[in-house]
């Protein structure tokens, strides 16, 4: 059950909004450089073994 926010639902509601929208940015940004960083080490490990 969600609390009653008053005249300020439309401010807290969009703050969540906003900040759960930032959190997923920042995790898919995040995986997709651990995946370009595992990229090049893999690629600078397969280097030196040949």
């Amino acid at each position: 059950m969600m609390p009653d926010l008053g005249k300020y639902a439309f401010e807290v509601l969009s703050s969540y909004g906003v900040t759960i929208l930032l959190l997923a940015v920042i995790v898919l940004v995040s995986v997709q450089r651990a995946r370009k960083v595992r990229a090049a080490l893999d690629e600078i490990e397969n280097r030196r073994r040949h």
